[in-house]
């Protein structure tokens, strides 16, 4: 074999190996661009994690600083920009899926029940991966967190650790509710991403939802506001159709022809209103059941 025919062949083995890499990454960017795609769905089924925005006006800012009134003192929302220094830029996929399933920072310490891990423990890794690479596109603003204004012995983040062993269930409940599986993603959408039952259901003492009184309303709900009962009786949504409870996640109008307000409103602002038809009805259809 001459020189000639060596270069070729070394020419061939080099163009394919740069398509064959050109091929592998464009699979990957295609693969990284369906879950952020995912993640971005995921994003919306929590209501759009208006906790995190600053404020009402400023729901494409996920710099944090919102106040959250309890009965425990004023909680402050956290940075989840990708910022390096003050937001979650730093995290790996691992500390993001630690943090929502388990409630504890990269750095072991354990957070405050005012973020809702104890809802968020049900969604599945898939989905809390695909949400952190959706969050990693959003801008970095570097904002520092503000300090929970709470008093002792209710700033002590190892009391934390006890109430965790009192009050938190880790992981996910895979039982299905019905034979019906659109029921059965409405149950997972309620208790999972959209957290439903941190806002609507009473707190003990210790500030744990009461399991007998889920979805039954609570008069300490977010930011200080009371939250009505949604269980389908007659102290709750009992009297709405399936459609009306439809229409009110997407548009925030009540079958009476009122709106929402608060938090509730930014919510369907920011999240629900994204959500495929069948999901909202889903939402509806479980919703339904709970009497």
């Amino acid at each position: 074999m001459d020189d000639r025919s060596i270069s070729l062949i070394g020419l061939i083995y080099s163009a394919l190996l740069i398509t064959s890499s050109t091929c592998l990454a464009d699979a990957e960017d295609a693969s990284l661009n369906t879950t952020i795609k995912q993640g971005e769905y995921v994003f919306y089924t929590t209501g759009g994690c208006s906790c995190h925005a600053p404020s009402a006006d400023e729901p494409n800012d996920l710099s944090g600083g919102r106040p959250l009134e309890t009965p425990f003192g004023t909680f402050f929302s956290t940075n989840i920009t990708p910022d390096k220094k003050y937001g979650i830029g730093s995290w790996s996929r691992k500390d993001f899926i630690k943090a929502m399933n388990e409630g504890e920072g990269p750095d072991g310490s354990h957070f405050f029940p005012t973020f809702p891990y104890t809802s968020f423990t049900k969604i599945t890794e898939t989905e809390l991966g695909a949400l952190y690479e959706y969050l990693k596109t959003w801008k970095p603003i570097a904002k520092k967190n503000k300090e929970h204004d709470i008093p002792f012995p209710f700033n002590v983040r190892l009391s934390v650790w006890g109430w965790k062993l009192l009050f938190f269930e880790k992981g996910i409940d895979t039982s299905p509710l019905t034979d019906n599986a659109q029921i059965n993603r409405g149950k997972y959408l309620v208790h999972g991403p959209a957290h439903c039952a941190e806002c609507h259901t009473p707190r003990n003492i210790f500030g744990a939802m009461k399991s007998n009184r889920l979805f039954a309303g609570s008069k300490d709900g977010p930011e200080g506001e009371s939250s009505p009962s949604i269980l389908s009786n007659e102290d709750g949504i009992g009297d709405w159709s399936v459609k009306d409870i439809v229409y009110y996640l997407k548009t925030g109008m009540t079958p009476d022809g009122d709106f929402s307000g608060g938090l509730m409103a930014e919510v369907i602002d920011n999240g629900y209103q994204y959500l495929t038809d069948e999901d909202v009805e889903a939402i509806a259809l479980y919703l339904k059941t709970q009497q």
